[in-house]
Parts: C-alpha cells; structure tokens; sequence
C-alpha cells in the first residue's frame, strides 16, 4: 500500500532538515524561501518493536518493516492559492500527498529569516490552512457552476452532491477546513471525489529545538488538531511523528514470519482478511479461502507454532474476519 504525507509549511520553519533527518536523503536546506522546488520523497520505516521480535523468533533472513512515505514540499506563503510565490505548484503537489504534516516553527533563531519578520506558530498555521481553503473555494465553486445543467434536468445524483457542496462551502466560507464538515457514509465518498486539500488529515509537528517547554504547552493547547513536539536539529520526537503519522492516515499492521521473511504488512484499518491479503498480492481477495491468525504476542509467549495451534490461539478464520492490528496471519488461497 502506497501512501503519502506531504511535509508543508512556511518557508524556513524546518521542513527541509526535518525531511533530512527522517530520510537520510539529501535535499536542500539553505536559509532562503523556495529552495526546495521540486518535491522529494522519502521512504521511512516506521519504529515497531514487534517485527523485531517476530522476526528474532523466526530467525528469519529478512526483516521488512512498515513504512510511511513523505513529500517534501517547498514552503507556501500567504497568497499561494492566487499563485504568489510557487503557490500553484505546491498546492497540486499537496493535492497529490495522502496527508499533510504541517511542520510549526516555534523555536527563535536570529540567524533564521522568518517571511512574517515574527515566530508566532498559530499565526503561522492560519495563513497555511487559509491557503488550503482559498483553494478548495475555488474548486468547489466551479464543481457547483458545473452541477448546474444536471440539476435542471432534476438528476438525483447531481441533487445530492449539491446539498454536500452547498455545506462544505459554506464551512470554507466560515474559514473552516473541509475536514470539519460532518457527512455521512455516502456523503464523505462524494467529498473524497473533489480531492480537496483541507479534506486531507492533518498532523501539525511543532518544531521547538531548546524551547521553554512553558512556550511549548501554551501552543500546543491552541492547535487545531492533532500534534507532535519535534526538533528536526537534534532529531527528537521522531519516533512519535512516525507513529502518529501512520495513525493519521488510518493504517494498522499485521505481520507474516518465517525463516525466510518476517514482514510488517500495511493495511486500512477495518480491513477484512481478503482485503488485508491484497497487501501482499491482489490476487488474495478472489482466491482467499481462510486465514490461520494468531495475536503476535500469544505466538511469542507460546514459543512456537505448534504450541500456540495446541494452547488454542490459532484461530481459522474467514471472510468476513476483521484484521487486527499485530495479528500473525498465513493465508490459505
């Protein structure tokens, strides 16, 4: 499963270094708006101390841990919506990411220019979601400019989708992000189909190298969503903004082990057990017949296979079985 989380924020907040740190890849980090110009993407494990011991009761010859992947996105500045700066080409490549993580300056540094001239985090994110609801207007607006023919025709769909656009307008026009709007099953699967940036789940990592954690506390209280405490210097919070970035995009793991492989294997949370078996072949959804699953814990703590299948907690299960996350799973196709 291949999903995405684009590293967004004003120009100099950290974005670059973070990106550095996290992949070890080099992209440019100088002190100076827009250096990053072109995207690049990062491919980071994501720390599980459960495929280590799995794979260390296997003695397995390949360890494969989960991962998530990151966009790095060159900085947006108020206006990137009506195309100042880069801004029409950093909004479609947001467009393109599964996620954003919305890096905060709230560290100060004298040495590093600020396009605001002042380190005022929430003022920062402001001008970052605002962006991404001017945008997702002017989408919107032209999806119901078009809807118009339908609607004289008295097209249900075309009914339908009016009403969810009418109310995700009007929450863009109140300044809210896209995201805030409650739908329901159906009504989300036609919000999904306008690929709006505020619809997208976002992770604000505050970046706070040698920040009184006081400062820290104050900002965290006001963010708008869910957070992490970074610093992307001296590589700390890392482990927390890869769990939590996995959790953002709604993924969980389930695992197979042997003395070939053991594999952390990325699946959406709420999966059945021939939808997870497409992680590892497509095929396994038409030709799924049952599942052997144990919890990773009940295997290590049985010792082995074979005593885990005599104290009962290998299970057989069927189609509509519900994978859950840190399951051990040998498909039977």
């Amino acid at each position: 499963m291949s999903l995405s989380i684009g590293i967004v924020g004003l120009p100099n907040v950290g974005k670059s270094t973070l990106f550095n740190a996290l992949t070890k890849k080099s992209v440019p980090a100088e002190n100076y708006p827009f250096c990053t110009i072109d995207p690049s993407v990062g491919i980071v494990p994501v720390p599980d101390e459960r495929i280590e011991k799995l794979s260390s009761f296997s003695r397995s010859k390949k360890t494969i841990p989960a991962v998530v992947e990151f966009v790095d996105i060159a900085g947006l500045v108020a206006g990137a919506s009506k195309g100042e700066g880069l801004g029409n080409k950093f909004l479609a490549n947001i467009r393109e990411v599964d996620a954003i993580l919305q890096v905060v300056r709230v560290f100060e540094d004298k040495d590093i220019i600020h396009v605001a001239n002042k380190v005022d985090p929430l003022d920062d994110i402001s001008v970052i979601n605002l962006e991404l609801i001017l945008a997702d207007l002017e989408t919107v607006s032209k999806r119901r400019s078009n809807l118009s023919r339908e609607l004289k025709k008295g097209d249900k769909g075309a009914v339908v989708e009016e009403a969810v656009l009418a109310r995700i307008q009007e929450a863009l026009e109140a300044g809210k992000l896209a995201s805030s709007v409650e739908l329901a099953k159906e009504e989300k699967r036609i919000l999904l189909s306008m690929h709006l940036l505020s619809a997208k789940p976002i992770l604000y990592a505050l970046n706070a190298s040698e920040v009184n954690e006081n400062v820290i506390e104050k900002v965290a209280a006001q963010i708008p969503g869910k957070y992490v405490v970074i610093d992307a210097i001296f590589e700390k919070g890392f482990n927390e903004l890869l769990v939590g970035a996995y959790d953002l995009l709604g993924l969980e793991t389930f695992f197979t082990t042997g003395e070939d492989e053991t594999r952390a294997w990325t699946i959406k949370k709420g999966s059945t057990a021939p939808i997870a078996g497409t992680a590892i072949h497509t095929d396994f959804k038409d030709k799924f017949i049952r599942a052997e699953v144990v919890f990773w814990e009940e295997l290590l703590d049985a010792g082995s296979y074979v005593e885990a299948r005599a104290k009962g907690k290998v299970r057989t299960e069927g189609k509509e079985y519900i994978v859950k996350d840190g399951d051990v799973i040998e498909f039977r196709i």
